[in-house]
């Protein structure tokens, strides 16, 4: 259908009227629309602002708070600082010798420790009951049990004392409790006697590593650095006479330190020269034994290595035996004299929780220092002993031993009567359980002995005898 002119013309002027009433309305909602959108926008940046500032807020927060649990763990670092300070010096304070002065610049330090066990025995032992019983007296039996405090020992350390320009000196006075019982009385068990251990002057120089010492003294050939663990057998060791020789005589021991002290292997070297001692046939004392008969001490060496968890030795022993006596008339046995020789060798090794300690001997004529189970007489003989101990933890640890002796059989059998009892062979085991904390010590301990003796033209016996005790021990 085709439009005429007028028609056209009429919808374009409706149009033109269209626009002229609705055009601005329309401009003016968009305008509104924009400023919506432009508040909107102001208002989402706003908040956006404010959340900013929060995390800003937080933020500082954590900050601070980091600070603060810093600040408390340096607090409380510090506060275990001062509570191990406190403790290493309350240690100190315990651990430090209870000294007192006797003379300008001398200290004198007390210590000891106080040591009692219970014990039941099947058997009677030789040296003694309890604490200081070592082999089965032969051919006995009889069951017994008992306390013993004998082992309770104390001593005095005096440092200080000047000698010259380089050289200090000090001394020991040591004492326990064997000297024996107050009589045969009903209350003599209760009083055990004093006893002299040791008593001896020490002069040395400590830029030299040279150390001299004068008086009674453990002799080289007892381990004094690996003695076996136990808290019954203290004053008496674990196999002593049974593999572990050796024994306390007045004398000068020379001691020669060397290396620079670091941490390489220590060395030292001792020399020592020992009153000489014999069984005589008759009463040995005031020094009348034929070890004294024309002056014949004892003379020993040692040499003695140390590392980081190990020690180890090696002693020699030698002394010449005037069997005649001191005026050369006495009736001699077997012979008029004779040489008592010994070579030992020992070591000990501390791999972690592990303790482990060694010894072997030979020699001939050892009964002064305890050798051949005290039978004197020319004698040969080897013999040794060995403990394996295991810490357990902190407190706890367990020692298991063995030892033996072996004199020969013919030596011993020549000199029955002489000084020989006839043992030939003793052998030694003991499993002992010990609690440690500080001072403290507590213990149970069971040890096993069979002894073998012997007589001439008869056959062997054997003699068994068991100990169980149960110990405690306060060091000071």
């Amino acid at each position: 259908m085709t439009l005429s002119v007028a028609s056209m013309a009429r919808r374009h002027l409706a149009v033109a009227l269209a626009l002229a009433l609705f055009g601005p309305g329309a401009a003016l909602a968009a305008t509104s629309k924009e400023k919506a959108l432009e508040a909107r926008v102001a208002q989402l940046e706003a908040q956006v602002h404010e959340l900013l500032n929060a995390q800003k807020q937080q933020q500082a927060q954590i900050e601070d708070t980091k600070t603060r649990v810093a600040d408390t763990q340096t607090e409380v670092a510090a506060a275990k600082t001062q509570v191990a300070d406190a403790k290493a010096k309350v240690d100190k304070i315990e651990k430090a010798p209870k000294t007192f002065t006797t003379g300008p610049g001398l200290s004198v330090a007390f210590h000891g420790f106080i040591n009692a066990n219970a014990f039941g025995q099947s058997n009677t032992f030789n040296y003694g009951n309890g604490s200081n019983a070592e082999y089965p007296v032969a051919g006995s039996r009889g069951e017994l049990s008992g306390v013993d405090i004998r082992n309770t020992r104390f001593w005095l350390d005096i440092t200080g004392a000047k000698f010259g320009e380089n050289w200090t000196g000090g001394g020991r006075i040591e004492m326990d409790f064997f000297g024996g019982f107050n009589g045969a009385g009903a209350y003599s068990l209760s009083q055990p006697t004093p006893r002299l251990r040791q008593a001896y002057l020490d002069v040395g120089n400590a830029g030299s590593g040279t150390n001299i010492r004068v008086g009674q003294q453990w002799d080289l050939l007892f381990p004094i650095d690996m003695v076996p663990d136990s808290l019954t057998h203290v004053a008496f060791p674990l196999g002593y006479g049974t593999g572990l020789i050796g024994w306390r005589y007045p004398g000068v021991v020379l001691s020669q330190n060397f290396g620079d002290g670091g941490s390489g292997v220590k060395w030292r070297a001792d020399v020592g020269v020992f009153e000489g001692s014999w069984n005589n046939q008759g009463a040995a004392v005031n020094h009348l034994t034929y070890g004294n008969a024309g002056f014949r001490p004892q003379l020993e060496a040692r040499l003695h290595a140390e590392g980081a968890n190990w020690s180890a030795f090696a002693a020699a022993h030698y002394a010449s035996i005037d069997l005649k006596g001191v005026a050369g008339t006495d009736p001699t046995p077997i012979k008029a004299s004779l040489d008592s020789v010994g070579y030992e060798v020992g070591a000990a090794f501390r791999p972690g929780p592990w303790n482990f300690k060694a010894l072997a001997y030979t020699g001939t004529g050892l009964g002064p220092v305890f050798g051949a189970m005290s039978q004197f007489g020319d004698i040969d003989e080897t013999g040794g002993y060995f403990q394996a101990g295991y810490k357990l933890n902190k407190n706890w640890s367990v020692n298991a031993f063995f030892a033996e002796a072996k004199p020969v059989r013919d030596d011993v059998v020549r000199w029955l009567g002489r000084g020989a009892s006839g043992a030939t062979r003793n052998e030694q085991t003991a499993l002992n359980l010990i609690y440690a904390d500080g001072p403290y010590k507590f213990g149970i301990e069971a040890m096993h002995d069979r002894l073998h003796v012997t007589a001439v033209g008869k056959a062997g016996t054997d003699t068994s005898g068991n100990q169980v005790s149960l110990s405690g021990q306060y060091s000071f």
